[in-house]
């Protein structure tokens, strides 16, 4: 790490781990801190993680996370304490359901449904993993990516990266012009160093890394970039569903794409797979999408 350059490694993994850390205030209520630096407003993956903790501190640790459903509604105060509280929609004998709303100024910012279910056995299949993906060491690493767009970082220079992040492509905050059209937005992720054991800890570290690149296959499609000359947007809603036992500390791709963009919102669905080739989870995500200046 250079001097002044953002956290990383392990040092950025225990910062994560202190912002999933939730306070409990009573028996359904939670409160969660933002980082000490970030953007304008609190990133979506966060306050998605921070909601699936509330809900999943409140289940029984032997239902693991299957779904999750959020709509963002407002956007997030980095500055300011985020209170969760939990409703408790059911607890039959192999699911638990839980509502989890984030609150800030007593305005809901998030809501989150989510679903626990007892460890069973059924039918087994998947999608074919894509073919021909170089792996996470032969593509470049992020420090080397961003070396070459120090004009595109902004407060993105400062921002702890608690994650591993490696593009099979080009990133949608290159130049404009950089970026060729592609179908796809593929990217290498695992948490940037070691996380406990604990299931429920990885599935949260999940959410969170999952909202980090998933619009960016929308923009790939076109060929269009974030920030100044292209495109500003901001997510209005998130789903996404686990599959398989995985550990979020090591490699995992992100496969991306668009279906559809109109209206100025896109739609991204993906998967992830790990390095075995093991289906874990799908995600899909709406965005909102706006030219800069429009």
């Amino acid at each position: 790490m250079t001097s002044g350059g953002p956290v990383g490694g392990q040092v950025a993994v225990d910062q994560l781990l202190e912002v999933l850390d939730l306070t409990q205030t009573d028996e359904m209520t939670f409160r969660g801190m933002s980082p000490p630096v970030g953007p304008q407003r609190v990133y979506g993956g966060q306050v998605a993680g921070q909601a699936l903790v509330a809900a999943g501190r409140t289940v029984d640790p032997t239902r693991v996370v299957h779904s999750l459903h959020g709509y963002f509604v407002r956007p997030g105060d980095p500055v300011e304490p985020i209170d969760y509280q939990v409703e408790r929609i059911r607890d039959g004998r192999s699911f638990s359901v839980r509502r989890s709303v984030a609150r800030q100024h007593g305005k809901t910012i998030f809501f989150m449904s989510a679903s626990f279910q007892r460890t069973e056995e059924g039918l087994d299949h998947q999608a074919p993993v894509p073919p021909d993906v170089p792996g996470p060491d032969e593509v470049p690493t992020m420090a080397g990516r961003l070396a070459r767009y120090p004009e595109r970082l902004g407060i993105w220079s400062l921002i702890p990266r608690p994650i591993d992040v490696r593009y099979v492509g080009e990133p949608g905050w290159v130049r404009p012009g950089d970026r060729p059209a592609d179908p796809y937005q593929r990217v290498w992720m695992r948490i940037d160093g070691k996380l406990p054991d604990d299931p429920l800890l990885h599935a949260c570290a999940l959410t969170y890394a999952s909202d980090l690149t998933l619009l960016d296959s929308v923009l790939s499609v076109h060929g269009e970039v974030w920030g100044p000359g292209g495109v500003v947007g901001a997510s209005l809603d998130h789903a996404l569903w686990f599959h398989r036992p995985f550990r979020a500390d090591e490699w995992f791709l992100y496969d991306c794409w668009s279906p559809s963009a109109s209206g100025a919102r896109g739609l991204a669905t993906g998967r992830m797979f790990t390095v075995d080739g093991r289906q874990i989870a799908s995600s899909v995500q709406e965005g909102l999408l706006r030219r800069v200046g429009a």
